[in-house]
């Protein structure tokens, strides 16, 4: 039976990256030889160089010329999949609603000042109806659900910008948007300023008004900063811009 030696590069890349995540091998700290790694992982050397040309095109590792290839920091990764997995792993976890919230600021405030020109019936009929349910479920307790009609609203936004690499940018965050979304939706007071930016939100995209609706979507995630800083004792190292 042939060998993939494609799956064979991408395992020995993984298992790198699972120590770094692990912290078996420390950001800034330097892999073990190629030499070493190919003796325990049973590969050859030039598999292993090519495992580590793929970390190194998501600058995972850094290859110093004549020194050896070292860890970088989880903050200079590029692969959304291993920051993925190191917020799974607890790494920068702290940080990650901040994050977040300033990546949905800078695409989902132009979203919504596309969605007030481009928006279409249905647009609006999902954004209304997501925001039904959201009371709906505010109402039993149902917290869950809450969540995915909340999750609902914003990717309605997002389409009824018209532009399809827009939803794009947001999809691949999906389990960390819903993780973080379903902490904060526990807290009633939260789900009901988000119901109640929401609402706003959709009043100014219905009015047509391109700069109207970017300034409701941006006190709406403001508004999102402040009930993380204020219910769940996030310490943020920097304040999302006010918009104003």
């Amino acid at each position: 039976m042939a060998i993939d030696r494609h799956s064979i590069v991408d395992e020995i890349a993984d298992r790198l990256l699972d120590r770094i995540l692990s912290g078996a091998i420390k950001g800034g700290s330097a892999l073990p030889p190629e030499t070493e790694i190919a003796a325990e992982m049973n590969a050859s050397r030039l598999t292993v160089r090519e495992a580590i040309k793929v970390l190194k095109a998501h600058n995972i590792v850094q290859v110093r010329r004549g020194i050896g290839t070292f860890a970088n920091l989880p903050e200079q990764w590029t692969s959304l999949d291993a920051i993925i997995r190191g917020v799974a792993r607890g790494i920068g976890a702290e940080e990650i609603p901040l994050r977040l919230l300033e990546a949905r600021q800078m695409v989902e405030t132009g979203a919504a000042e596309l969605a007030a020109t481009r928006h279409r019936a249905a647009h609006i009929t999902a954004m209304q109806e997501s925001i039904d349910l959201m009371v709906a479920r505010r109402d039993l307790e149902d917290v869950a659900a809450f969540t995915t009609a909340d999750i609902a609203f914003h990717d309605a936004v997002l389409t009824a910008s018209g532009n399809p690499f827009i939803p794009a940018l947001l999809n691949s965050l999906a389990p960390l948007l819903y993780s973080t979304r379903r902490e904060t939706s526990e807290i009633p007071q939260i789900r009901d300023h988000a119901i109640e930016h929401h609402r706003r939100i959709l009043a100014a995209i219905k009015s047509g008004d391109a700069e109207l609706s970017r300034r409701a979507m941006t006190e709406h995630l403001a508004q999102t900063f402040d009930d993380y800083e204020h219910y769940l004792a996030v310490s943020p190292a920097s304040d999302l811009p006010s918009g104003d």
